[in-house]
């Protein structure tokens, strides 16, 4: 005889494995420190990429003027400027990099023990049907 009980726990895990929990089984496999940092890093080389971009738009852009104004620029000033301006921005999307990718990681974990309870209750089911097949033969 069906038992339904089994089969909605078994759709319900279904739908989870295929939609969300592809992302949260993969994630399971990283400590929150890793991932976290992990993540730090995939920040620090598109920011520090888009910053160089911008950086050579603004560079092609002002080409004329840093042509002509060469001899008189004051290099160390504009440098300066511009690692600043790096640091602060570096330091904003870091954090809410490190912010972010923790909330998520928290909240996938909370999913996957939600997941894993369901796993353990479906186990239990097929323990007891086992169990009475077994009393059934004897």
């Amino acid at each position: 005889m069906v038992n339904n009980r089994k089969v909605r726990l078994m759709t319900k895990l279904a739908i989870y494995e295929k939609k969300e929990g592809k992302e949260d089984i993969k994630l399971s496999r990283y400590f929150r420190r890793d991932y976290v940092r992990l993540h730090l890093l995939y920040t620090l080389i598109a920011v520090t990429a888009g910053y160089l971009l911008v950086l050579a738009l603004i560079g092609a852009y002002q080409m004329e003027y840093l042509i002509k104004e060469a001899v008189h620029l004051d290099y160390i000033g504009i440098g300066k400027l511009i690692l600043g301006v790096y640091i602060i921005l570096l330091t904003i999307y870091m954090m809410a990099s490190m912010i972010g990718y923790s909330l998520y990681y928290d909240k996938s974990r909370k999913k996957l023990a939600k997941y894993f309870r369901m796993l353990r209750k479906l186990r239990s089911f097929y323990q007891e049907e086992d169990g009475e097949r077994a009393r059934e033969e004897e």
